[in-house]
């Protein structure tokens, strides 16, 4: 079982900051803070990005962030499914070529809000790190505050710098929190478990099988015991909704003690309801890496509409 390690309150104030703190963060700590751009092409409906999707076309960043490339980079190069979680030694050596730190403070956001960032954030909990927080409203919330951006190109997006060379090696050492990331049969289990919840954040049509998945192969429907628990109700928008709104969003589902999984399509949007459960005071945390891509897929586990 995972247990979330809450930021240092000295140097974050929680899982999730908003424009004036990753100011007044940069201004004090300099080359300590780490900004990464998770951002990837959005496939919700609704949820779009401010980058074009076009190869040749510039890409505004917050100026002074580094890629964070989880779907071919900073992943499992072996699995069949997107974006899986890497060993710790692969994930070590590419914080490491990002010039992490074990002393870093480490920001990531997204360019659509808060949709992909929150799947870094939990990747750097899931190894350990504790002084990781997400941009609240991402680069849409720095640019409606008036923040500078900066355009790169088609390297950078690669996971390169905006030069092409490489950062300065850091010293980022992983340790790896046991079923941060979780897979079909330890989900299996907490689905009959007296004080665990299986959170779906699929949209409500593809929970009950009216609307179609979007990948081949998959089934539709839900796993049975899992609860319907759309990501958009954690969020205001593009922002995270405040912690007295979050408690109550989640009371309505599991107790202040629960386990809470959280699945959905690829292992990405459960990371939002996961960053909003930690918000939410809740410490037993755990993310299915494969969720509705894996159980959908796999015609040994049972399923229902």
């Amino acid at each position: 079982m995972a247990t979330f390690s809450r930021p240092d309150s000295a140097l974050l104030s929680g899982a999730v900051i908003d424009v004036n703190e990753l100011v007044a963060l940069r201004a004090a700590h300099g080359s300590r803070l780490i900004l990464l751009d998770a951002s990837v092409p959005p496939v919700v409906p609704g949820y779009e990005s401010l980058n074009s999707a076009s190869a040749d076309a510039s890409w505004q960043i917050i100026p002074g962030a580094r890629r964070f490339d989880y779907d071919t980079r900073v992943c499992d190069p072996d699995a069949s499914l997107p974006h899986m979680m890497p060993t710790p030694e692969r994930f070590e050596r590419e914080a490491r070529s990002l010039g992490i730190n074990n002393d870093s403070i480490i920001v990531t956001y997204d360019d659509v809000g808060l949709y992909a960032s929150p799947r870094a954030w939990w990747m750097f909990c899931a190894m350990g790190h504790r002084n990781v927080a997400v941009l609240d409203g991402g680069l849409r919330a720095w640019i409606a505050a008036g923040q500078d951006t900066e355009s790169v190109g088609a390297d950078w997006r690669a996971g390169k710098t905006a030069n092409a060379e490489s950062y300065a090696a850091g010293d980022y050492t992983a340790r790896p929190m046991p079923a941060a990331f979780v897979d079909s049969t330890e989900v299996a289990n907490a689905l009959t478990a007296n004080n665990a919840r299986v959170l779906d954040a699929r949209s409500t049509a593809r929970f009950n099988a009216e609307a179609p998945e979007p990948r081949p192969g998959v089934r539709g429907g839900h796993m049975p015991g899992a609860i319907s628990f759309p990501f958009p109700r954690v969020l205001n928008g593009g922002t995270l909704k405040p912690r007295a709104e979050l408690v109550d969003e989640f009371a309505t589902v599991a107790s202040a003690t629960d386990r809470l999984v959280t699945s959905c399509g690829s292992g990405l949007t459960a990371c939002v309801l996961t960053l909003g459960a930690a918000v939410a005071g809740y410490d037993s945390l755990s993310v299915y890496d494969g969720s509705w891509a894996d159980w959908g897929s796999d015609l040994s586990l049972p399923v229902e509409s």
